[in-house]
């Protein structure tokens, strides 16, 4: 490589699927971008992640041990560790719920391969939109230059959002909150989603924080978020 060959853009990979996996680094390849390592779950990738100092992590959204959000709790967990580096998530369904957790989790700038200055872009993508290689690369161009890239399924959810008061709810909330519906104590609820009763005060804690239900003294939040529940 000469000197005024650019350095191409370091991808890590967190994907369970084997074959997907292998499709995806044959992929980044075509794309010009240099896979520096793939795992096959969320932990392996952040246990080496700071030795690696990719620009970039594309993740998929669940994967092992529950294939529920480990995704999206890595992709957090990275922009604390690592502020500068690119995230994308790959999902097979639009989950939008997911995408405004990341997006919430937002992220300072930092530096990137080689010392290079970078904001920390993010992206959502579904995987169908992966296929088209002009497409993924140009969601990568725009991450590592510290852009937003959204798919537009995903973007159509969230402005549904708007008019849904459950929809910032996480699938474990909405779990926690059928569960009070049916007049589960948070002591059964734990019994019943086999978590520990802290874990369960925690969601209850966020559901009233979500639903904006403020401990006013005199109404009791637990029986307006199950009417909110009812009637959506």
């Amino acid at each position: 490589m000469t000197e005024d060959t650019p350095t191409p853009l370091r991808l890590v990979l967190a994907e369970d699927s084997v074959l997907l996996r292998e499709g995806l680094i044959r992929l980044f390849g075509e794309a010009g971008f240099e896979t520096a390592a793939a795992y096959g779950d969320a932990d392996a990738l952040l246990a080496e992640v700071e030795q690696v100092r990719p620009d970039l992590a594309v993740l998929d959204v669940r994967m092992p041990p529950t294939f529920r959000d480990e995704g999206v709790r890595a992709a957090i967990e990275l922009r604390r560790r690592i502020p500068g580096m690119g995230i994308l998530l790959l999902s097979q369904y639009v989950e939008g719920t997911y995408a405004h957790e990341l997006l919430s989790a937002g992220g300072a700038g930092g530096r990137g391969a080689g010392g290079t200055v970078r904001e920390g872009g993010m992206g959502y993508l579904l995987k169908d939109r992966v296929a088209s290689l002009d497409e993924f690369k140009d969601a990568i161009d725009r991450i590592s230059a510290g852009g937003t890239v959204l798919d537009p399924q995903v973007v159509r959810e969230l402005l549904a959002r708007r008019t849904d008061p459950l929809a910032a709810l996480t699938p474990r909330e909405r779990e926690v909150l059928g569960l009070m519906a049916e007049g589960r104590t948070n002591t059964g609820i734990a019994k019943a989603l086999v978590i520990g009763v802290g874990a369960v005060e925690k969601n209850v804690t966020a559901i009233f924080q979500k639903l904006q239900l403020e401990d006013s003294g005199t109404d009791h939040r637990r029986v307006l978020a199950v009417l909110a529940f009812l009637q959506h």
